[in-house]
């Protein structure tokens, strides 16, 4: 596993502190005339999912966590609780909870094929977290009217997609159109076109 220096601690990197897995969200370093710089961070203890900041000094250092990647198939959510299984086995079937998946959780459709993240913690694999597609298709479900008017001004509207997450769009999107979403960002990024 890789060191990093103080100023290497930045955002999606993932490190260990006294031998537990935590991802950087966010990092500032910061310089002072007369102090030395430090890096102040957010950072989320992938077990228990609790958020802390933290503050790194130019003389620290911090041991890189070894996480895995593996495939997997979400199969569906009921009452709260997320089945996933191996792609290539649908019999190997396991839960991920909400609080692991996070904003995820919204994007979230039957089939959908995910990247989730492993660490080996006292000798048992343990999920820390999925990535989603970068840009997924999503049916927008419920949609104010379309409006005429002044769309230079970009304007928006809230729309709801199949998952029930509200996602803001262009004053023309209608209920029943496809749209895809930045998964990342949460963000409208064009709609699509179904040839009839």
């Amino acid at each position: 596993m890789a060191t990093l220096d103080y100023d290497e601690i930045k955002p999606r990197k993932f490190i260990l502190v006294d031998g537990q897995p935590f991802e950087i969200l966010e990092s500032h370093v910061a310089r002072t005339q007369k102090r030395k710089p430090q890096n102040q961070v957010k950072m989320r203890n992938l077990l228990n999912g609790k958020v802390i900041p933290n503050t790194f000094h130019a003389s620290d250092t911090a041991e890189e966590a070894d996480i895995s990647r593996r495939e997997a198939l979400f199969l569906f959510a009921n009452k709260g609780e997320y089945w996933f299984c191996d792609p290539k086995d649908r019999a190997k079937r396991f839960q991920i909870d909400a609080d692991i998946i996070g904003d995820g959780v919204k994007y979230l459709k039957d089939n959908t094929l995910v990247d989730t993240k492993i660490f080996d913690y006292e000798d048992e694999e343990r999920v820390i977290g999925i990535t989603l597609p970068i840009k997924m298709n999503f049916m927008v479900k419920d949609a104010p009217p379309s409006m005429k008017g002044n769309t230079a001004a970009g304007g928006g509207k809230l729309v709801t997609i199949e998952t029930g997450a509200q996602i803001t769009t262009p004053l023309f999107i209608e209920a029943g159109e496809t749209i895809v979403v930045n998964t990342d960002t949460g963000e409208y990024v064009e709609r699509l076109k179904i040839d009839k």
